[in-house]
């Protein structure tokens, strides 16, 4: 029988984040990965630390529970008033002295970045339509595809079925066109209040923009008065679901290359 032997110990990193230098080494509670209560810490290199955790030296399977735990680990740090850069998932050092030795080498590009995203925050925002209203809407508004449903609505399906299809087709084509109409409002209205924005893939049929913003702190307010007036100005059947205080988490994921050979700690390090 083949006993497996426990992986090696290492340092799983969450993160960059801005630091006094001279401070004494910040503890953020147990909130590391692996269900074990690793505690979440600092280890800092002048003005600039990590946010590490004690970690097997393994592979994480990329799931739901892990990439949450790693993400709420970073939103924790940001709680507490620090600029965060987050780190990609699942990068695991073999110990604090190469931790040291990366914070070393790429201190100016940390340094460089977190001046960057000083004072900023990820906004996130979603919009939706409830299928049923907006559907009544398009009747409401579209004259051609309301007197073709007049029409058809007494008549066998069986001997309509091309029309129907048709029918289906000009509803398709408006509920598109309206979706497309409140993407762009939403998008115009906001990306001015905002350093950067990105639009990823959308989270099933309802959906028609899934956005985040990198937005000034001080523009906050701002932001969120446009959000509520795009809310009131939209139809019964959009909605907004808004997102506030995020990590940059769509803005940056820090790669970090693990091979710190040629790369010397001195004793004032």
């Amino acid at each position: 029988m083949t006993v497996e032997s426990k992986p090696k110990e290492g340092i799983y990193i969450y993160c960059v984040i801005d630091f006094k230098e001279g401070e004494l080494e910040k503890n953020f509670g147990p909130l590391g990965i692996g269900e074990r209560g690793d505690e979440l810490r600092s280890l800092s290199y002048k003005d600039v630390a990590v946010v590490i955790s004690s970690s097997p030296i393994k592979k994480y399977p990329v799931c739901r529970e892990n990439c949450l735990t790693h993400e709420r680990a970073i939103e924790a740090v940001m709680k507490e008033g620090f600029t965060v850069l987050p780190v990609r998932y699942c990068t695991i050092a073999e110990d604090e002295t190469q931790v040291k030795k990366i914070l070393k080498r790429d201190y100016e590009r940390f340094k460089d970045l977190l001046l960057k995203m000083e004072n900023k925050v990820e906004l996130g925002l979603k919009a939706i339509f409830d299928e049923k209203l907006i559907y009544q809407d398009i009747l409401a508004k579209n004259k051609e595809i309301r007197l073709w449903k007049e029409k058809l609505i007494n008549k066998p399906p069986e001997k309509t079925y091309h029309q129907r299809i048709e029918v289906g087709r000009m509803v398709e084509s408006a509920l598109n066109a309206e979706k497309e109409k409140a993407k762009t409002l939403a998008l115009r209205t906001l990306k001015g209040l905002a350093e950067d924005y990105v639009v990823t893939d959308n989270y099933g049929e309802r959906m028609f923009l899934n956005a985040s913003f990198l937005v000034e702190r001080n523009k906050e307010p701002e932001f969120d008065k446009k959000v509520d007036e795009l809310n009131e100005r939209f139809e019964q059947g959009l909605k907004l679901k808004y997102v506030g205080e995020m990590p940059p988490f769509n803005f940056v994921c820090l790669e970090i290359d693990l091979d710190v050979e040629g790369v010397e700690l001195d004793a004032t390090d």
